[in-house]
């Protein structure tokens, strides 16, 4: 029976992650040299945010974190470290959000096209954020910019 054991556990962890998921998110700070901070709207919800999706399956936070910048700003990661791990629950009890600090980064040549998934996006002074710019994200500028205690609650 105890060569049943490794089985017998390896059922019951894929099952816990099958009815019980974990999701993770990632998130840029992208902040260029005038100090404005990079943010976006959504086609599908209101409010600006810093830049950022989900981690797709066998996809590393980091390698996320680059694909979703490029994708939505013209982003080019060049260094980033993490910076904190948020429970998400406005989205549900098990969502994550991995938010990165970006040191440096280049732009591409090519111009923004709004999209279905991203109307518009720009780069704004750190003391004039667009109107609409959500409390989450007003949060995450004053833990990182101010250093204001950081919350574990997205």
């Amino acid at each position: 029976m105890n060569h049943l054991k490794p089985i017998v556990r390896r059922t019951v962890t894929w099952s816990g992650l099958v009815t019980r998921p974990v999701t993770l998110g990632v998130r840029g700070f992208v902040v260029d040299g005038q100090r404005r901070i990079f943010l976006v709207r959504h086609g599908y919800l209101p409010g600006w945010y810093l830049p950022g999706g989900g981690v797709d399956p066998g996809e590393s936070a980091g390698r996320a974190l680059v694909r979703e910048l490029e994708e939505e700003g013209g982003i080019r990661v060049e260094e980033s470290r993490i910076f904190g791990l948020y429970l998400n629950s406005r989205t549900s009890r098990r969502d994550h959000v991995a938010l990165f600090v970006v040191d440096a980064f280049t732009m591409t040549p090519s111009p923004f096209v709004p999209n279905a998934e991203i109307r518009e996006v720009g780069f704004f002074p750190l003391d004039a954020l667009p109107e609409g710019t959500t409390g989450a994200t007003r949060r995450r500028i004053a833990e990182v910019v101010e250093g204001t205690p950081r919350a574990d609650i997205w």
